[in-house]
């Protein structure tokens, strides 16, 4: 089964290495497992490492001849598979099943996949997880963020009050390498030691990414505040309303789709929709009746009239209050 991060810290101090190891998920997150393995096999006598990249042209034969090699140096050997779209076809399928089922003696395979979801997980992965050890990192979930942000601060001597960690966390929100630069810079700016918020403040670039997918995710999810944070955020970055009311309305049909639907889970298969943003919508879909989902697709469309000139009104005001209803559907009545 694979291991959550805390387990695979525990892992990674292990006195031997596993055959086998996949790192998938969030770029920053494997990447950095990766590192930490590559520093530990080190530590362990594993002096020589071969890097494969996997691309359109890869040669599958190239993992079966690296694990064969024979080194004139090194008795132990690191091989480097670097696998981004975290599918290896067919063809790599079995060539990572064949490492698998007879592994070569002091020779560790190391995959990493900076693409991961449950889709991706196959009859290969499971045999490497049979084999080996196999770690999936997700990004922190926006009530994870903060704890992050502080388990981050803390690795790095660095500690900050919960109000200075709600700073940084609202600063670099949803970006995992912002927040990384942000840590760094702090340790280079303050040093260590407890920083409140006034110092966060005035350490802080804001470093938030705002775009309209977390504009909808957060909507959908019932974050009215945050949602409204980021359609400010995007507003101020200078985006235009029409854009964002053609992916907002593109969601909201997506909606009432799901809830005309006579099987919720049938339906968002063939939306192709992840796990996690069914979940999401079923749970929004729960807030209000497919009465409400018509209302909010009829304001969008007021909205983008509205933004045309062929209506009068505040369009970014109105979009404010549609955000709010689809978040939290007892505040329809800001529609009126």
């Amino acid at each position: 089964m694979p291991l959550n991060p805390g387990q695979w810290q525990k892992a990674l101090a292990a006195d031997s290495l596993q055959p086998v190891y996949l790192l998938a998920g969030e770029q920053l997150l494997v990447l950095e497992a990766a590192d930490a393995l590559r520093a530990r096999a080190r530590k362990l006598g594993y002096s020589e490492r071969e890097v494969l990249e996997v691309g359109q042209h890869f040669d599958w034969n190239d993992l079966a001849r690296a694990a064969a090699g024979m080194s004139l140096f090194a008795t132990r050997r690191l091989i480097d598979l670097r696998l981004p779209t975290g599918r290896p076809g067919i063809d790599g399928a079995k060539a990572i099943g064949a490492f698998c089922a007879d592994p070569p003696p002091d020779v560790t395979l190391l995959v990493t996949a900076m693409e991961w979801s449950n889709k991706h997980d196959g009859a290969w992965s499971r045999k490497l997880d049979a084999s080996g050890t196999m770690v999936v990192f997700n990004s922190p979930r926006p009530d994870q963020w903060g704890a992050w942000l502080g388990a981050r601060l803390a690795s790095r001597g660095l500690s900050a009050t919960p109000d200075a960690v709600a700073l940084l966390a609202e600063r670099v929100e949803g970006n995992l390498l912002a927040a990384a630069q942000e840590v760094d810079k702090l340790v280079v700016l303050h040093g260590e030691g407890r920083i409140d918020a006034t110092e966060m403040e005035n350490l802080v670039a804001d470093s938030a990414r705002y775009d309209v997918f977390k504009l909808t995710d957060a909507a959908f999810a019932g974050d009215g505040a945050r949602a409204l944070r980021v359609l400010a955020g995007l507003r101020s970055e200078g985006d235009e309303l029409l854009a964002l009311m053609g992916w907002l309305v593109n969601q909201l049909q997506l909606a009432l789709r799901l809830a005309n639907a006579p099987d919720f889970t049938a339906q968002a298969k063939a939306e192709h929709l992840w796990d996690s943003r069914a979940q999401q919508f079923r749970q929004a879909l729960r807030r209000a009746p497919r009465e409400h989902w018509l209302q909010c697709l009829a304001r969008a469309a007021r909205i983008d009239r509205m933004v045309k000139g062929r209506e009068q009104g505040n369009p970014w005001q109105e979009a404010e209050r549609l955000i709010a209803a689809i978040a939290e559907p007892r505040a329809a009545r800001a529609l009126a």
